[in-house]
């Protein structure tokens, strides 16, 4: 169960955030395949801190043997037990520590493979809805949050209501008065942290979504600065990011103010229950129940919960925290489960399978229908069949669908209504998707080709590469196959990193193919180049085309025209040209333009 997405202030639709009962059903999933680790780790610490607590009786024996006027030799072996307990306890202490801190980063890692996996499958269109920053937060800020409290609130916290709960026995074993006395901290520090904890997850939550908001508005204004210098909106942007700043930087002044009273309640409550244990020493004592050793004890005892309690009740700070950034991440996981509802409408409580893979060869899209939210229609009962072999061009004006229509046949975005069926696949993948946006991955060019697949031998990239008329560069580079690209390595021109995904679909090998203007980066002089790689990698496959350029459409066996997100149009390119269509109109403006704009001899 997930809270309904809360909406910044920037407008966009956030994406859900787990209920509490939710996350902690999410963080069982996590750790049970590791309980046996988490057993063995807690048995450890349990031994240690058992061991540790016979240091406060070696001290009160020692204040007892000074007090009775004792020889010195009878300080030997409280003494020698002393260090035996120093020595036996930090190597206990460390082995169960180590082994925590395994459970906590085993479990942070499938956590992250999780989210991963997950975010990668989440419709398109809710990702734009909710806007790159309310992710980017997620990924960076939550993530990095869940790890510090794993790798070091974790192991902190393990320990600290161990050394609590065994204290607590130990000054009970002395004598039930001494816990009695203890136990009068412990109304003032449960007060402090249900007042700490009530405000803190609310305060947390709003930290991360304000974070979200200022990160949207930043990479919004960098990413439009040559729009937003052109029309002069620098002020207007800087303003608003100032103002989604303001409001971080105002969170977190509440964020401190909360920790500092909290810290305050804390110091109360230690002063409250030292004192009761000092003076309960003093009148056992003084009617001889106890010795001054074991009043001793019991005060040092007392004094040796502060660090503990401080610090398990310090840790709801990071406890909190991080349970605010694991909910907004179980919350992305659990959307990446569960199908998108109908615009407008709540999800329906089973919903028919909208994608199927049959062993046909051809593909099948029936009365598909397609809205990014109420009010918001973008493709209108789209029904278009694709035979097997068969290039199929989708030409329309900017805004008709044609990107929806394409990323739904490939299975990246789910229709709102209609099915989709498209053949099963010899490769890896039965439908690839290349768009205009192609990302160099960091690393060699040879595993950059080997995310398509990764049995391809050197021989197998080569070909490829080949086939897309990129051999030639790509054997040019100062390593060949070995050079290191993507982030920090050798740049690739958007021509060639577009010639670097078609190789990628010729590995694949997928029985449909689906290009989203996959040659429109390329400008004027790698346009043709790009055409020819993008003809020889759809070389004997069934092709969906969203054409940039209508040359594309002159080369397809068949070409689809969208209108308003509904087909007015279907048929070769030139049976479409000579009638008086809106393909006509088209290829009359696309025409026209070529014209003006060629270079006179």
């Amino acid at each position: 169960m997930t809270i309904p997405s809360p909406t910044a202030d920037t407008g966009a639709e956030l994406l859900p955030i787990a209920t509490p009962a939710r996350t902690r059903a999410a963080l069982r999933t996590l750790i049970r395949p590791d309980r046996g680790l988490a057993l063995t780790g807690l048995g450890i610490l349990v031994a240690a801190t058992a061991v540790g607590l016979l240091v406060q009786p070696l001290l009160g024996r020692i204040v007892d043997i000074v007090a009775d006027g004792r020889p010195a030799g009878d300080l030997t072996l409280p003494v020698v037990l002393l260090v035996a307990v120093a020595v036996v306890q930090g190597l206990t202490t460390t082995l169960g520590l180590t082994r925590i801190a395994r459970l906590g980063e085993t479990v942070l890692a499938r956590l992250r493979e999780r989210f991963v996996e997950r975010a990668l499958n989440l419709p398109a269109d809710r990702l734009e809805r909710a806007g790159a920053g309310d992710l980017t937060a997620r990924v960076t800020g939550d993530v990095a949050r869940v790890a510090e409290a794993v790798r070091s609130a974790l192991p902190e916290m393990a320990r600290s209501v161990l050394a609590i709960l065994l204290t607590l026995g130990a000054l009970a074993l002395l004598d039930v008065r001494f816990l009695l006395a203890a136990l009068l901290a412990v109304p003032v520090q449960l007060l402090t942290a249900r007042w700490y904890v009530r405000r803190a997850l609310t305060l947390y939550a709003d930290q991360r979504v304000a974070n979200g908001a200022q990160q949207q508005q930043l990479l919004e204004t960098i990413g439009g600065a040559v729009t937003v210098r052109g029309h002069r909106l620098e002020e207007q942007h800087t303003e608003r990011s100032a103002g989604r700043s303001r409001k971080a930087v105002d969170l977190t002044m509440r964020s401190v103010n909360l920790v500092l009273g909290f810290y305050g309640r804390l110091h109360i409550a230690e002063y409250i229950g030292l004192a009761a244990v000092l003076i309960a020493g003093f009148w056992l004592v003084r009617d001889g129940a106890v010795s001054i050793g074991t009043a001793t004890a019991a005060a040092l005892y007392f004094h040796s919960l502060f660090g503990p309690v401080n610090a398990a009740l310090v840790l709801l700070d990071d406890a909190q925290s991080a349970a605010a950034g694991l909910a907004r991440l179980v919350g992305v996981t659990d959307l990446a489960e569960q199908p998108e509802p109908t615009a407008g409408k709540a999800a329906p409580v089973s919903v028919p399978q909208q994608r199927t893979v049959s062993s046909e060869a051809a593909v099948t899209v029936h009365e598909v229908s397609h809205a990014y939210g109420p009010g918001r229609p973008v493709l209108h009962e789209v029904s278009l069949t694709l035979k097997a072999g068969e290039h199929v061009a989708l030409v329309g004006t900017s805004g008709a669908g044609k990107s929806t229509l394409a990323r739904i046949v490939a299975g990246v975005q789910q229709p709102t209504t209609g099915t989709v069926t498209v053949p099963a696949g010899t490769g890896e993948a039965s439908v690839v998707l290349v768009t205009q946006e192609v990302h160099v991955f960091t690393g060699s060019l040879a595993e950059d080709l080997r995310l398509a697949r990764r049995d391809a031998t050197d021989a197998d990239l080569r070909t490829a590469l080949s086939t897309v008329h990129a051999l030639d560069w790509a054997e040019a580079l100062p390593d060949g196959l070995a050079t290191v690209v993507g982030e920090g390595g050798h740049r690739l021109d958007p021509a060639r990193a577009q010639q670097l995904a078609l190789a990628r679909l010729v590995l694949a090998d997928p029985a449909l193919a689906v290009l989203d203007e996959a040659t429109a980066e390329a400008g004027s002089a790698g346009a043709r180049v790009l055409e020819r790689s993008a003809e020889a990698a759809l070389a004997g496959r069934t092709a969906l085309v969203v054409a940039h350029r209508l040359t594309q459409a002159v080369a397809a066996d068949r070409v689809v025209v969208l209108e308003a997100g509904r087909v007015v149009e279907s048929g070769p390119h030139d049976e479409l040209r000579d009638a008086d269509g809106p393909y006509a109109a088209l290829w009359r403006a696309w025409s026209g333009s070529r014209a003006t704009t060629a270079p006179h001899p």
